[in-house]
């Protein structure tokens, strides 16, 4: 698995979850996983999560560092299996790198969320196209412009880009060894 911090930023709207994209914007072909900051408001067309739609949910922030995960031969299960592996992930890595331990301490995952009490870090979605499976997954860099009461990295004393630096690497390693495993059984009658 291949994986890339981009410089620029962009706002996610929902519209970036697309096969290919890290391949045809960023020349990363097979496996892979891109990271940004910038901004973030769903817009409904591009809004995959029936639950969300269901209750007219506004998923914005004014900066947030967001992940892309595209895979290919993975279903849906699996999608979201890598899904909560990358929360577990981004929560185990925010424990190590926070400059505020008492709070890096709190967090905790539910599902593909990570919380400190009631203050939301993240917000995450997989889903499947017709050639691969998507993920994003994004934590607020700020506190401002989102709909619920939310955590930063400000507030943990993390910056951005060396963490999704350190999130990508052990999200590839992971997948890798995945992959491996996968490799080295042999069938059972």
């Amino acid at each position: 698995m291949k994986h890339k911090f981009l410089e620029t930023s962009e706002q996610y709207d929902g519209a970036q979850l697309a096969s290919l994209r890290n391949y045809l914007k960023h020349h990363l072909l097979g496996d892979s996983v891109v990271a940004w900051v910038g901004p973030c408001d769903v817009h409904v067309d591009h809004m995959v999560d029936g639950e969300d739609l269901l209750a007219h949910a506004r998923i914005c922030g004014s900066e947030m560092l967001h992940f892309i995960v595209e895979t290919f031969d993975t279903s849906l299960f699996a999608a979201v299996g890598l899904q909560r592996l990358l929360a577990s992930l981004v929560k185990d890595e925010l424990q190590v790198l926070a400059r505020n331990k008492d709070l890096a301490r709190s967090l905790t995952r539910d599902g593909d969320d990570i919380y400190a009490g009631t203050r939301k870090l993240s917000i995450s979605i997989a889903t499947q196209s017709p050639v691969s499976s998507l993920i994003h997954f994004a934590v607020n860099v700020v506190n401002k412009g989102t709909p619920v009461e939310t955590l930063a990295l400000e507030d943990l004393q993390v910056d951005a880009k060396s963490f999704a630096e350190a999130v990508m690497e052990r999200f590839t390693t992971e997948c890798e060894s995945i992959r491996q495993a996968t490799q080295k059984v042999r069938w059972v009658k």
